[in-house]
């Protein structure tokens, strides 16, 4: 990442937290949190990766709000250790992430956060709270500030990949690389149409390197 890059992410970073917690600081119940850690994650995502995948608006809402319900449910288990109901609320809002398309890394300590802050304590008023406000609050005002910021910086968010250009004799298909995809043994944070464009300025990069021999 280059330093404006870095700057302008992290610029986005400190308009996007302020606005969430502004957000949750003017409708969350007295004495409830008015913003919660894993929207600082969502926004390193949001920010500094916006292509991402894992960065997509979908993502951000839907996979913080979805984790934090999964964990506040787990909270309300009677009997269960910190340590088991800690495991079984990341490992619960992961598959529902996966099941949902909804995959975001903050998601997992939404989940995380919901277990150790147990919002049941305070009632089930406040069990049943607590995903929308703070977590949900917080993802959909994060979430309308990075598309603005994004948008106001000549950037496109969320992330739509360029089309490829094309070559005289091209090497590869969509179809090849998502194929290639579906080989690796590990899942990559990319988006395939990213990879084609990637490949295809490489031809051409080499293409013209040859030709100046």
């Amino acid at each position: 990442m280059s330093q404006s890059q870095s700057l302008r992410a992290a610029t986005g970073s400190l308009i996007g937290i302020t606005l969430s917690c502004l957000a949750g600081i003017a409708l969350a119940p007295a004495g409830a949190a008015a913003i919660v850690a894993p929207i600082g994650a969502s926004a390193v995502l949001a920010f500094a990766v916006p292509s991402s995948p894992l960065a997509t608006p979908r993502a951000i809402i839907l996979g913080n709000t979805l984790s934090a319900a999964i964990g506040t449910l787990v909270s309300c288990l009677p009997g269960l250790p910190l340590a088991l109901a800690a495991g079984l609320a990341v490992m619960l809002a992961i598959a529902a992430m996966s099941a949902t398309r909804t995959l975001h890394p903050p998601g997992g300590a939404a989940a995380l956060t919901a277990v150790l802050a147990h919002p049941a304590a305070h009632g089930l008023a406040g069990a049943l709270l607590f995903p929308f406000l703070p977590v949900a609050l917080n993802s959909i005002i994060l979430t309308v500030a990075a598309i603005a910021f994004h948008r106001a910086t000549g950037h496109v968010y969320p992330h739509v990949p360029v089309p490829a250009p094309t070559t005289p004799t091209p090497h590869f298909t969509h179809t090849d690389i998502q194929t290639a995809l579906d080989r690796m043994p590990d899942p990559l944070d990319v988006v395939p149409g990213d990879i084609e464009q990637l490949l295809v300025l490489a031809e051409e990069a080499a293409a013209a390197r040859r030709s100046r021999r």
